[in-house]
């Protein structure tokens, strides 16, 4: 393998590199998991006090082919609690199939008990959902947006619970925490949710109280308006234009709150592809806020530690990354440690900086612990989120191959089927998204890392067989539950 030996130095020096920012990544976590349990009566904290005079509020729902939830989502948006003089409904429609008809008889049916709500029809989908947005804001006469999208059922309190939130005069937008209708509908659903958990009762919980930048996450939030139009308005660059325009508000200047004790119900994907597919946008469109703005938040006048948070924040995805990186590399490794046994303790160097492979599960169970949940008998399901975690390697890879690649990027959006207590089926609905090819290239590389398993308990290095057998799992786990949905749902159509 003299080949192999060529590459011995760039294999050692990218290996550690790696480990090295994995390591950077892992401390950023236990950072943030400190900072939520020090601030964790904030997701209990009592609401503000209401304003004096109460401002006008436009809601937006933009939609587009969501059949089985529009109706719920106009519903539960016309029953808010706000003075009606002060409320505006927009409906955000991009819909080519029935929804369309099932969202004008909803907002006629409100409209003739004098619900102030609007259908607003778009025939092409340019910008998708930012275009919409951009597109009504135009004539939204509200001064706060409010904006849910298809999935959310907003409780009747929510605007005169979060509009307290808007104390000052340059605070742009106030998100809240996102709940789950669906949470134990199955393995899947469940483990989505201690992400989800996570990302609300850690993350943006530390970041707010830490002054750091935080986003908008698409819905269950409201923006100012003015802030809206002084940052650009919104956006289709990128594939998260959430994320986009919280942080040119940030740059121009602007503040945010976060109110984690205000829920917002949301339908978690109930198929696997749904998951990879919203996971693969949210992975993209990072990347891409990524790329376009670290620069510009390292030439500004922002404080050292909020510049290193926010790039943390914004290639969050590159983790995935990383760990198939190692994934690559793991197996060359052994080989050339059998070559130069004193390799061994070079790389061992990397035992260092293991200790922060449980910070993501100290990040879940931080976050079962602060929402009040059973975070010890959510456990094992919390270290196999690890796995799942690891499993969305090649998902991340694409993402990212199509940005170098210069790939135009396409909204997709996540199908909801309705779906919310155990015992109900989706097989026979539309929406389906059909099996993508990329899980053969995941079973793949499982292979590779099952090979990796193998050669590394043979050889005696336990702690790469055991990382690599963690790979192996949750790449398994990924494309066969893909294959098995899939198959499902081919078999109910044939039956129809």
């Amino acid at each position: 393998m003299n080949w192999l030996n060529t590459l011995l130095a760039p294999i050692a020096v990218i290996y550690l590199l790696v480990v090295a920012a994995l390591f950077v990544f892992g401390l950023n976590f236990f950072h943030l998991a400190w900072h939520a349990i020090k601030n964790r009566r904030a997701l209990r904290q009592p609401d503000p006090q209401p304003p004096t005079a109460w401002p006008s509020v436009t809601i937006q729902l933009p939609v587009y082919n969501e059949r089985y939830v529009a109706r719920r989502l106009i519903e539960s948006t016309a029953a808010l609690d706000y003075p009606k003089g002060l409320l505006e409904i927009q409906v955000l429609d991009d819909s080519t199939d029935d929804t369309q008809q099932i969202i004008a008889d909803a907002v006629a049916r409100l409209s003739a008990q004098n619900v102030n709500v609007k259908h607003i029809h778009r025939d092409d989908r340019r910008g998708y959902k930012a275009g919409a947005l951009a597109d009504a804001i135009e004539t939204a006469s509200g001064e706060f947006i409010a904006i849910f999208d298809a999935d959310f059922i907003p409780a009747p309190d929510f605007l005169k619970r979060i509009i307290p939130h808007f104390d000052a005069d340059r605070v742009a937008f106030v998100q809240a925490r996102w709940g789950h209708l669906n949470r134990d509908y199955s393995l899947l659903t469940f483990l989505q949710s201690l992400s989800i958990d996570a990302h609300f009762a850690v993350e943006q919980l530390a970041r707010s109280r830490l002054g750091y930048w935080f986003n908008f996450n698409g819905t269950a939030g409201v923006w100012r308006k003015s802030a809206i139009v002084d940052a650009g308005g919104w956006k289709a660059e990128t594939l998260t234009e959430d994320l986009d325009l919280s942080y040119r508000a940030f740059l121009r200047g602007w503040e945010a709150r976060y109110a984690g004790e205000i829920e917002v119900l949301a339908e978690l994907p109930v198929t696997m592809t749904a998951y990879r597919r919203q996971q693969h946008r949210w992975a993209r469109g990072s990347l891409e806020c990524a790329i376009r703005y670290v620069s510009i938040i390292w030439s500004s006048n922002a404080r050292l530690s909020k510049k290193i948070a926010a790039t943390l924040h914004l290639s969050g995805y590159g983790v995935h990354l990383l760990l198939f990186i190692l994934a690559i590399l793991y197996p060359l490794i052994l080989f050339l440690s059998v070559q130069y046994p004193a390799l061994i303790s070079l790389f061992g160097i990397a035992l260092l900086f293991n200790f922060t492979a449980l910070a993501p599960t100290t990040f879940f169970v931080v976050a079962q612990n602060s929402l009040g949940k059973r975070w010890l008998y959510a456990l094992p399901a919390i270290f196999f989120m690890t796995v799942l975690g690891a499993g969305m390697m090649i998902n991340t890879l694409r993402a990212a191959l199509q940005i170098i690649g210069g790939k135009k990027g396409v909204f997709e959006r996540t199908p909801k089927y309705g779906i919310t207590h155990r015992g109900q089926t989706f097989d026979s609905n539309q929406y389906r998204v059909r099996v993508d090819g990329i899980v053969f290239f995941e079973i793949i590389v499982g292979l590779l890392n099952t090979f990796t398993v193998i050669l590394a308990f043979q050889l005696g290095n336990y702690l790469i067989g055991i990382y690599a057998g963690l790979f192996a799992i949750g790449l398994f786990f990924i494309s066969g539950l893909t294959l098995i949905q899939s198959l499902s749902s081919l078999r109910t159509s044939v039956g129809d």
